[in-house]
């Protein structure tokens, strides 16, 4: 790739670096947070219509779905027909020796029963909520009241520009598959005043805009970016490299070949004085970074000492999803073996050969002929037992039960009083609490980038005094607003001013 790094010169950036950053760090990177991604999501390959055919051989009949889920990848060979030996052998449809029109090497695979219950997914998309079920309030804390509402107004049109509630539960979301996440802070280019109007110029085409809107927040995934930190602290991020494949509005047309739509390698580098954009490793647009800092906010999912990622939730909960998945389909062969009539025949003659059924009547000379019946369901109190218990290390290790997820089982007591509920989801309810430790520093962060961005680009003039901010996060719990009512009521009378209690009930003070 032909790098032109001489206007990144504080700190200077290493082309070589890199480079080897790019070839040989990016896809051990890239396959470890994409498997992440692939258990979480659990997405089914083969629902296109392109495994319908039966496959040449026999070996076909042995496949009892005709498609493959990402989960399997955990599954032994036993089960899936096949042994997956890396990254990038699973997830991407049947295996090869039992792909449409091949024939299988020496022996037919021999593909089980294949039950995949995804426990992760539930458990990621009801953390997000209890994090994120309604939007964090942000209270700017500028000195003039006046002032401070300006900003918060500010602050909220930047979110809601970007998405709102559905941008901070990407947030948790990304950090909760891979331990954190990242955003990235853009303005839109070709954004001038003119007149005391903002217009955005392009292709000979000026259109007025709001200058709030284009501030773009970008939630970066994991395995896009790579971030290069500073030699003495890993916690500073001295410059941030994306690296990706853009899908292009055009085909690529060549001989004898079927149509597919054209793509190109695009690699971003963002430093704190300058910017470059590339594809496919030529250099194509190039600026000057108004922040004057790198354009990125990090946040953590959880707090990992030493390591610029956090700990994520999925991949400490892959073991158990996989022996999970792996005893369940186990038992579903069991009970497809077991849930048919089979018989056992001796001495008789093209026994395979002759149907079962009501009114038939065999003969045979041979005395010593006998048919045997076996099979039918039978309970296995230990297989069930391992399934349970499996379970109960899931809700151990994720901290979300099923409960947490409106799932009721048997007779959970008294949990009309909040304090109840609170002491049922003890483990839930921590977890939050540290999480918006992370996330509420991050969007402390976040909030006061906004503001500078918006401050160098003549927006919107505040202070480095007025960008601190504090953030108000709503109880994760149902409400009860008789409850939340006296508790306010009891704040007012012990002298806590009016718009504080009016904030962390969600409403409007009477300056706003």
């Amino acid at each position: 790739m032909n790098f032109q790094f001489n206007r990144f010169g504080n700190p200077p950036l290493d082309a070589a670096y890199v480079e080897h950053l790019l070839n040989e760090e990016f896809l051990d990177r890239t396959l470890a947070f994409e498997r992440l991604w692939k258990y979480y999501r659990n997405e089914i390959h083969g629902l296109d219509g392109g495994l319908a055919l039966p496959l040449a051989g026999d070996g076909w009949a042995e496949v009892a779905r005709p498609y493959v889920q990402d989960q399997e990848f955990g599954l032994p060979a036993r089960i899936t027909g096949r042994s997956y030996l890396g990254y990038g052998a699973g997830g991407l449809g049947l295996p090869a020796n039992l792909r449409r029109g091949t024939e299988p090497s020496g022996a037919a695979a021999r593909r089980k029963e294949v039950v995949v219950e995804n426990d992760i997914g539930w458990r990621i998309d009801t953390g997000v909520h209890f994090l994120f079920g309604k939007a964090p309030i942000i209270e700017s804390l500028a000195p003039d009241p006046a002032r401070a509402r300006e900003i918060e107004a500010l602050l909220a049109a930047v979110f809601q520009a970007n998405g709102g509630v559905a941008f901070f539960q990407e947030l948790a979301l990304l950090g909760g598959v891979y331990g954190f996440a990242d955003v990235v802070l853009r303005l839109t280019e070709g954004l001038t005043q003119v007149d005391g109007r903002w217009v955005r110029s392009g292709d000979d085409v000026a259109e007025e805009v709001d200058p709030l809107a284009a501030v773009r927040l970008e939630a970066v995934e994991a395995s896009r970016a790579i971030p290069i930190l500073d030699e003495e602290d890993f916690r500073t991020v001295r410059y941030y490299v994306l690296h990706y494949h853009k899908l292009l509005n055009q085909v690529i047309v060549a001989d004898d070949l079927p149509l597919q739509q054209a793509t190109c390698r695009v690699t971003e580098i963002l430093g704190p004085d300058w910017w470059q954009y590339y594809e496919d490793g030529s250099l194509v647009a190039e600026g000057p970074n108004v922040l004057g800092q790198v354009p990125v906010v990090h946040i953590q999912n959880l707090p990992l000492p030493g390591r610029y990622e956090g700990a994520g939730e999925v991949e400490a909960l892959i073991p158990l999803q996989d022996e999970l998945n792996t005893r369940l389909s186990d038992r579903a062969s069991r009970v497809t073996f077991q849930s048919f009539k089979m018989y056992l025949g001796r001495g008789i003659e093209n026994f395979e050969n002759r149907p079962v059924a009501p009114g038939r009547m065999w003969s045979t000379d041979n005395p010593d002929a006998a048919i045997e019946e076996f099979g039918g369901d039978a309970d296995s109190p230990s297989e069930s037992a391992h399934v349970s218990e499996l379970r109960e290390a899931l809700d151990k290790l994720s901290g979300v039960t099923p409960l947490t997820a409106g799932l009721i089982n048997g007779r959970m007591g008294n949990l009309t009083s909040g304090a109840a509920l609170k002491v049922t989801l003890m483990g839930t309810l921590a977890r939050v609490e540290r999480k918006r430790v992370t996330y509420g520093e991050g969007l402390g962060r976040l909030s006061a980038m906004i503001l500078a961005l918006v401050d160098r680009a003549g927006i919107f003039a505040n202070t480095a005094e007025e960008r601190r901010v504090r953030i108000h996060w709503p109880d994760p719990l149902p409400e009860n607003q008789r409850e939340q009512l006296e508790q306010a009521q009891m704040k007012l009378n012990l002298g806590i001013p009016r718009a504080d209690v009016l904030r962390e009930l969600g409403y409007a003070t009477p300056e706003e």
